[in-house]
């Protein structure tokens, strides 16, 4: 027997699922898009929700914090949940969860009952996307990865795209309620697909069987549901509660340190831990690692900043403002598809490289917009701003996997799913901080050259006084009113440069990211058969 033949006969087989990959891929994606559209559409209706429940706007943004907090605790232990009891079952578990609290949270009639059905609803939310992702990471062969990752890619980025639209006109057409009523056919279609469609492979059930006999780490998981869920919060309410000076944000803020530093010691040394942290040794995965926390802060940052300053600066409502990032979704949708298919054709590392100079280039010409930019300059520039992201997503979510075992492939999913989420919240939080601080700093630096000596401050009081009496207001109110004018363009005009210092840092930092994907290591490439040396056998 040649060598070729006796290395083919003793290599395991290489189990492919019974069901088409695509369907498989299809299916799962159904209930990312449910989840992520959910989030979405949530935030849009939250001043209806705190209408018609008697609450105010701070205590109804318990009903996102909520969702969040609940959501972070589960993602990093889904994988070690998958290992224990199936990932088939946590799947489907996940999706049932999260349907039947949709139906909770659309027949809430009080804020804390909406707020409980959220934990809830976030439990089982939090599951789903490290689940979806290890499923296809053993659907597909390592060469196909990157297209099923696309298709998962695109409900990921449509969602959001359709998601403020469609809460808006949910919402404005009927109530707030059906925005949760409409994820239950969803859900209850995606339970009956994955009942069909989705199986555990060989590995994942005798590692499943391993898990069972071992013993459960409570101590582990009660750290990591702590910690994550005072971090998450931290950076949740940081902002609002004014940082360290509040007392309650101190306080989490140290619980969440002192509780996640325990829990990496505790985790590194014990024999069967909740998550694996030791795989954070392996080159390519630490440095997914990393590069998915930064892609969740621009991404996310970048997708609550643009709103935030067309609604406060220029005026937008939440729908139009939701208009201007729609058609960027639908560009990165079609880009997903370009990057899924380049994927096998180039290196890469390459394109993750490429993909964050797109993005950094992207982001810096957000730099440029002012008072006065148009709404369809506005929305083109966020679509060349997010051309280059699944070039990003897309080779670093087939990179995680290269030299892991393949029964590690549900920590894999769970860990960079949380490092995503994490990066998201962090960038949120710090980016808000910023503005918040930075224009301060300009409205005093502005403030200086608004002095009675000043020609240009002289020349618009005279024209806005002018215009004001020429409408029949009085000198002296003119004057007054005049003064109130100028000072509020000074303060819109601080908020303005401090958002465009924002997006400067955020594309300097993307662009010292380039190098960084060259320290993975490539895919091996499956070698096929030698037909000679089977002839000759």
């Amino acid at each position: 027997m040649s060598t070729a033949v006796a290395t083919l006969s003793l290599a395991p087989p290489i189990w492919k699922p019974r069901h088409n990959p695509w369907a498989v891929a299809l299916t799962v994606t159904l209930a990312t898009f449910m989840e992520v559209l959910d989030t979405s559409i949530a935030n849009v209706a939250l001043p209806h929700m705190a209408g018609t429940l008697g609450a105010s706007q701070d205590e109804a943004t318990w009903v996102l914090t909520s969702y969040l907090v609940s959501s972070a605790i589960v993602l990093p232990i889904s994988g070690w949940l998958s290992n224990r009891f199936g990932r088939k079952r946590f799947y489907m578990t996940c999706v049932a969860l999260f349907t039947i609290c949709s139906l909770l949270c659309g027949l809430a009639q009080t804020l804390p009952m909406l707020i409980i059905a959220r934990i809830l609803q976030g439990a089982g939310g939090g599951g789903l996307a490290p689940s979806e992702q290890a499923i296809l990471a053993d659907t597909f062969p390592v060469e196909k990865r990157g297209q099923a990752f696309a298709v998962y890619g695109m409900a990921v980025v449509v969602a959001p795209a359709i998601g403020p639209t469609l809460g808006g006109w949910i919402t404005d057409s009927f109530n707030w309620h059906w925005i949760f009523f409409i994820n239950i056919p969803v859900g209850l279609l995606s339970l009956y697909l994955s009942n069909r469609m989705v199986e555990d492979p060989p590995h994942l059930k005798v590692r499943m069987k391993q898990s069972r006999n071992e013993r459960v780490d409570f101590f582990g998981l009660g750290l990591v549901a702590i910690g994550v869920g005072f971090l998450e919060f931290t950076l949740d309410k940081g902002q609002e509660k004014d940082w360290f000076g509040s007392q309650m944000i101190v306080t989490c803020a140290i619980l969440a340190l002192v509780t996640l530093i325990t829990f990496v010691i505790w985790e590194w040394n014990h024999s069967h831990p909740i998550v694996d942290l030791k795989l954070l040794k392996n080159r390519n995965f630490g440095t997914a690692v990393f590069l998915q926390l930064v892609l969740g802060m621009v991404l996310f940052g970048s997708t609550v900043l643009i709103p935030q300053y067309l609604q406060v600066l220029l005026g937008y409502t939440a729908e139009r403002a939701g208009m201007v990032l729609s058609p960027a979704g639908f560009v990165m949708m079609i880009m997903m598809a370009v990057a899924g298919r380049s994927l096998g054709k180039f290196d890469p590392r390459l394109m993750v490289a490429m993909g964050y100079a797109a993005t950094a280039a992207g982001i810096y010409n957000l730099t440029r917009l002012d008072l006065n930019t148009a709404f369809t300059t506005v929305t083109l520039w966020r679509m060349i701003q997010v051309v280059g992201l699944p070039f990003v997503f897309i080779p670093i979510s087939t990179l995680n996997y290269v030299g892991v075992p393949a029964d590690k492939t549900n920590q894999i999913s769970s860990l960079s799913n949380f490092a995503r989420n994490l990066g998201g919240s962090m960038g949120t939080a710090l980016l808000t901080t910023y503005i918040f601080r930075s224009s301060q700093v300009h409205q005093a630096a502005l403030a200086a050259n608004v002095i009675p000596g000043s020609v240009p401050y002289r020349l618009y009081m005279d024209r806005m006084t002018s215009m004001l009496i020429s409408h029949g207001t009085s000198t002296a109110a003119a004057t007054q009113m005049a003064i109130g004018h100028a000072y509020q363009e000074m303060l819109r005009q601080a908020q303005m440069l401090s958002y465009e210092s924002a997006f400067f840092i955020l594309s300097v930092v993307i662009f010292c990211l380039i190098p960084l994907p060259f320290v993975m290591r490539l895919p091996e490439k499956r070698v096929k058969p030698d037909p000679e040396a089977m002839g000759g056998h």
